[in-house]
């Protein structure tokens, strides 16, 4: 595979589009409720958008489907993995795991022996969190290639839960114990490729912008003749109506001001990476649900969805806000009362409830009021949402769709209770 190296930003039109609630009724009638439902002409917007980026390495955590991979290595974008699982799933994906191609970096706080195992037979660049993960990697495969993942002492993120640097963050390398690990990386004679920084996921742009003088001083202070230099992700995307856009073109303006002083100081050409996840997909995807109940409940109204956060953890685990809509079964002109609404799941929790801010207060949204079988649509669906998915309450997972040149098509299976089963029957 050969990463697409982009040097100006093309016009890029708007990048907030939605799909049509006529596509939206298909894929519930199609696939059944609750489901997944992906607009790839949203992602392809997406990744045009970070043009003037040498590499666009998507963290695929945000969402791995396998067909998803597959169309963003079509599109020139490499991957990272943070776990033996998603480096399989790049694997199965087509991207190359051969020496040299860095199509896939493993990018990780720990080493586990499975993963060691993986990385060091496929030669895979790792991206080091902890000072033990060099010695590991370096009793194991002397002279591999390695990235620093470097904590500059502040981060930023939508949430505390998001936030990936400070003191209270356990990720990367503290700033003032980089000497340590260089000695440990010329101890086990491991090539040290490049730098990255990662502030956290949502940041806002004060906050990113602070990297980009963090970058250039720690390329000062390194002792070594580095190759590329990561920018890291956290861009944030609009869930709210009122949320606007990052500025890209100074976002990129600061990042070339970044690598202009790294090639500076090194002498020669230095690759600029950016490690989107949620920018890519957070936008594109949908989460669609039938309502199957509506009650009041003292001064608070409900409706009760067949999704619950086993489908969407972020409101119950982060007080994420998405925006919902209701959409009628059949299409009709009749003017719809709205209401101030409490939004629930199904589960046996008093925790699955989708309209709650980040202290778990209950927070209604306008809706227009619904009959039993219309559709509850979750906006801002594509990243965190069906990877962060579990079974609880013994439910199965629920089918991802893509929407791509006008058709929809299955590109997960719904998880049957026969899958669900069969991992514990199989041990007789």
């Amino acid at each position: 595979m050969t990463l697409q190296h982009c040097t100006a930003a093309p016009e890029v039109p708007a990048l907030r589009l939605s799909l049509s609630d006529d596509i939206l009724r298909e894929a519930a009638r199609r696939f059944g409720t609750p489901c997944w439902v992906y607009d790839a002409a949203d992602i392809r917007r997406r990744v045009a958008s970070l043009a003037g980026f040498d590499v666009i390495r998507y963290a695929q955590k945000a969402n791995s489907n396998i067909h998803l991979l597959r169309m963003l290595r079509a599109m020139g974008v490499a991957v990272d993995a943070v776990s033996l699982g998603e480096i399989e799933r790049a694997l199965a994906a087509g991207y190359s795991g051969a020496p040299g191609a860095h199509d896939i970096v493993f990018a990780s706080d720990i080493l586990d022996r499975g993963s060691l195992a993986r990385v060091v037979e496929l030669g895979l660049p790792v991206n080091v969190g902890s000072p033990q993960m060099l010695s590991q990697l370096g009793e194991a495969s002397p002279g591999h290639p390695v990235w620093l993942r470097i904590n500059p002492g502040f981060g930023s993120g939508f949430s505390r839960k998001t936030n990936t640097g400070g003191e209270w963050s356990k990720h990367g390398l503290w700033h003032e114990t980089l000497h340590e690990c260089y000695d440990l990386v010329r101890l086990h004679r491991l090539k040290l490729v490049g730098l990255h920084m990662h502030i956290g996921s949502g940041a806002d742009f004060d906050q990113l912008r602070r990297v980009c003088d963090a970058m250039a001083a720690e390329v000062r202070r390194c002792p070594f003749d580095i190759q590329a230099i990561s920018a890291g992700g956290g861009l944030p995307i609009p869930y709210r109506d009122t949320d606007v856009e990052i500025d890209l073109s100074a976002y990129r303006t600061h990042w070339a001001a970044t690598r202009a002083s790294a090639e500076e100081h090194l002498g020669h050409a230095v690759s600029l990476e950016i490690e989107p996840g949620r920018y890519l997909v957070g936008n594109s995807g949908y989460l669609v649900s039938e309502v199957r109940a509506r009650k009041s409940v003292g001064e608070n109204w409900f409706i009760l969805a067949d999704a619950g956060f086993n489908d969407l953890m972020r409101p119950a685990m982060y007080g994420s806000y998405h925006r919902i809509g209701i959409l009628q079964a059949e299409p009709s002109s009749a003017c719809i009362e709205r209401r101030p609404t409490v939004v629930a799941g199904p589960l046996c929790e008093a925790g699955d409830v989708f309209t709650v801010d980040k202290g778990g207060v209950v927070v209604p949204q306008d809706l227009a009021v619904p009959e039993i079988g219309d559709l509850a649509v979750f906006h801002d669906c594509g990243a965190y949402c069906a990877s962060m998915s579990s079974n609880y309450n013994s439910r199965g997972l629920a089918p991802e769709v893509l929407h791509e040149d006008g058709a929809l098509r299955m590109i997960r299976r719904r998880q049957s209770v026969a899958d669900l089963l069969a991992l514990e029957l199989s041990c007789g």
